[in-house]
């Protein structure tokens, strides 16, 4: 439990500094910029979830007596907790951020939003009444909830695919009973 708790947390502590590198940076100023953070996020949040999965299974794997095995469903189970452990914490981290450091945030999501529409060629009445619901999901609450569930749901996609490299088979004889 420790272990799994320890790379969730890291994992969410990593996707914080990126997104406060990303802010003080100026990535999260402008609808101009705001695409390519978007992008420079997803690319390297998914290498941070990968990394944190792999160090984090392994590390599990190793506390398990060789002789036992450390099969796919027990790589899972770590990955799975790690994902759930991440998810908490960098839900609760996404808030803090959106409300205390950057509260200027959610504007620059809708706006993007707004010109996404706007360069799909969306009428302007439809464009008005869609920001309404825009702007309440991107609350600071809404957005943590969706990055708990969501996180986890595509955080625990990757530790299936991680798991299945990190298994590993009994070696070798128990040892006796005293």
């Amino acid at each position: 439990m420790k272990t799994t708790l320890f790379y969730g947390f890291v994992m969410a502590l990593a996707g914080s500094l990126l997104t406060y590198i990303l802010f003080f940076l100026g990535y999260h100023d402008s609808v101009e910029k705001f695409t390519t953070a978007q992008t420079i996020a997803s690319v390297v949040g998914l290498l941070i979830w990968i990394t944190c999965l792999l160090l984090g299974i392994r590390a599990r794997r190793d506390e398990v007596p060789a002789h036992e095995a450390f099969g796919y469903g027990r790589a899972l189970g770590a990955g799975t907790l790690i994902a759930l452990w991440g998810s908490l914490f960098g839900s609760i981290s996404h808030a803090i951020y959106m409300m205390f450091v950057n509260p200027d945030f959610r504007e620059v999501v809708v706006q993007s939003e707004i010109a996404k529409m706007e360069a799909k060629g969306v009428p302007a009445a439809q464009i008005e009444q869609a920001e309404g619901m825009v702007r309440m999901m991107t609350g600071p609450v809404v957005q943590s909830i969706f990055a708990l569930i969501f996180g986890f749901i595509l955080c625990f996609m990757v530790a299936l695919i991680v798991a299945a490299f990190v298994r590993r088979p009994a070696t070798g004889t128990p040892p006796p009973l005293a």
